[in-house]
């Protein structure tokens, strides 16, 4: 029986092979993300690396870190791990193989970045636009000749665990300017709108302008919806002018899913799957103000959906006078 207070001829054996077979840690390859092909990066990433560089100058300050020890990731690493996550939807795994990462080391990278581009949502995603509210209104007029347009509305779903349905406004340029991205997708349409800041800016009059929208919300003072039984001449013509001017909204939400392969199908938590939505919503407007090419995506057809809600009275109104103003030729031709 070896002695308490001396040292075992056995552990300090152990120790010796220990010491013997130990290897040195070895850090996995992180090569820099930009060190590829241009055409590499928007593949992986669906951004050019110009607009990578502006982004990672830009979230500099959230996703800098105070150490250097075990090969912390670059601003730049960190960036396009959640680049990649966002671009391509894969499992976190998937993501780590092919950046050379753990799992782990993935999901905290995406949260950060996540994080900090929720940070700037204001700087990018704001009403009714970057520019000034008439030239938005030129940039509708200019689609169709419907006047006073600030923006267009409407709601998509995004598939998660708990079904999300955020609903945005966009401008004539695809520009997202307003984004609700915290209710289930089984709520309607209108409801989500009703209980927005937005639409009760538009009850106080901050605004001088009008949304634009399908037979899913009601006709208001300040949102024009189609006709739903519309009567040749002044009133089939508005609903012409009126579906072409709201085709920049399904652009907008193709070209997020098109962009944003993540968006087709989230396997988060739904608090989370907001944070990535409105991250993404965040890149697009990035995107289009940097003139980013935009994804390849097929055209979605036209749908016409049946009214959920009754119009109201003072805001058909409006309709019906600006039909008979913009739209007389029409009748007089027919």
């Amino acid at each position: 029986m070896a002695c308490p207070f001396l040292r075992d001829p056995i552990d300090i054996g152990a120790q010796v092979v220990r010491k013997t077979i130990r290897t040195k840690r070895l850090f996995k390859d992180r090569q820099n993300p930009l060190s590829f092909s241009e055409e590499y990066i928007n593949e992986r990433y669906h951004f050019s690396s110009h607009c990578i560089v502006y982004l990672a100058d830009l979230l500099t300050p959230s996703l800098s870190n105070d150490t250097l020890r075990s090969c912390a990731l670059t601003v730049m690493q960190t960036l396009c791990i959640g680049l990649h996550f966002f671009a391509c939807g894969e499992y976190m795994h998937a993501v780590g193989d092919a950046e050379n990462l753990s799992k782990s080391t993935v999901c905290r990278a995406i949260r950060r970045v996540y994080i900090a581009l929720a940070r700037i949502l204001p700087d990018f995603v704001k009403f009714p636009g970057h520019c000034s509210q008439q030239e938005v209104k030129d940039g509708f007029y200019r689609i169709a000749g419907l006047p006073n347009v600030i923006g267009v509305v409407d709601s998509t779903h995004i598939p998660i665990k708990a079904p999300s349905g955020p609903e945005m406004v966009c401008d004539s340029q695809c520009l997202i300017t307003n984004i609700e991205a915290k209710w289930p997708g089984s709520v309607n349409d209108f409801h989500i709108l009703q209980k927005s800041v937005l639409y009760h800016q538009f009850q106080q009059g901050c605004f001088d302008g009008q949304l634009v929208a399908d037979n899913e919300y009601p006709c208001l003072p300040f949102l024009m919806t189609p006709y739903l039984n519309p009567k040749p001449g002044a009133e089939s013509c508005f609903n012409e002018a009126l579906y072409e001017t709201r085709a920049c909204i399904k652009t907008t939400f193709t070209t997020l899913r098109s962009r944003f392969g993540c968006l087709k199908g989230l396997r988060v938590s739904p608090q989370r799957a907001c944070d990535i939505i409105v991250a993404c919503m965040v890149l697009h407007n990035v995107a289009i103000i940097r003139k980013e090419a935009p994804p390849c995506f097929s055209w979605m057809p036209r749908k016409n959906p049946d009214p959920v809600h009754c119009d109201y009275q003072d805001g058909t109104a409006i309709r019906d006078n600006i039909a008979a103003q913009l739209f007389v030729s029409c009748s007089q031709v027919l």
